[in-house]
């Protein structure tokens, strides 16, 4: 299996979850097997263990990719970095596979010279807004960093500490009042992508928001959303 290829004209395709759609997502083997590929950058989703340590996990719990009904927030780091998880598209464990460290990621991104497109999980504290923004200063990553997250609170919080950092608002949904309090925190845009069309990708533009979207799998769809000229698509297989 490999990527699909697209005519990406100027915009810049983000690989979920690293390259989710060949190996196990949010896994160092996925974020290299990403940053081997032509992408621009490589999303990931970051959570703060009970005692602290900076996961990368997406769901809630580790159900799905581990068979473990237990989360992130809940367990010690010794106890989740021994759990081995699930190969791609199967229920069978693989021995390299464990939930990586934001230090982990953001070497590989730095290593390949790959933008960090990192998705703030709920409300970040202020503790771990700190030691993510120290582990990417560890890998001199924060300028090559974009920040994302569905909660106001996060994107704000981030927009606060690093008042010159890229910082996109995770969303289903536009409207005028969106519109408003983005420009309002000069926070950019990370929508759906069913979403967008022509003419919202151009008032988008014309206030002068970066518009990136999610999560684009169908060929078709990204070339239409490529011609509509949206500056980011992120995606599990296209490249």
């Amino acid at each position: 299996m490999d990527t699909v290829r697209i005519n990406k004209r100027s915009t810049k395709i983000v690989a979920h979850r690293g390259l989710s759609g060949i190996e196990t997502e949010n896994t160092a083997a996925a974020f290299v097997a990403a940053a081997n590929r032509s992408y621009f950058g490589i999303e990931c989703d970051m959570r703060t263990s009970k005692d602290g340590q900076l996961l990368i996990l997406h769901d809630n719990t580790l159900e799905r990719i581990a068979g473990i009904n237990t989360s992130v927030e809940n367990e010690n780091f010794d106890y989740l970095r021994s759990i081995k998880l699930f190969e791609r598209g199967t229920n069978e464990r693989r021995g390299d596979l464990v939930l990586a460290t934001l230090d982990e990621y953001a070497k590989i991104c730095s290593k390949y010279g790959k933008y960090s497109i990192l998705e703030i999980k709920g409300k970040i504290s202020d503790e771990s807004l700190e030691k993510m923004i120290s582990v990417l200063e560890k890998h001199g990553h924060t300028d090559k960093t974009i920040f994302i997250s569905f909660n106001r609170d996060s994107v704000l919080s981030v927009r606060k500490r690093l008042p010159n950092a890229k910082v996109q608002f995770l969303c289903s949904e536009i409207d005028d009042a969106l519109i408003s309090w983005l420009l309002e925190n000069k926070l950019d845009l990370d929508v759906y992508h069913e979403a967008l069309g022509v003419e919202k990708i151009a008032k988008l533009h014309a206030a002068g928001i970066v518009v990136n979207c999610w999560t684009v799998d169908s060929k078709e769809r990204a070339e239409q959303l490529t011609e509509w000229g949206v500056d980011y698509i992120t995606t599990n297989i296209l490249e």
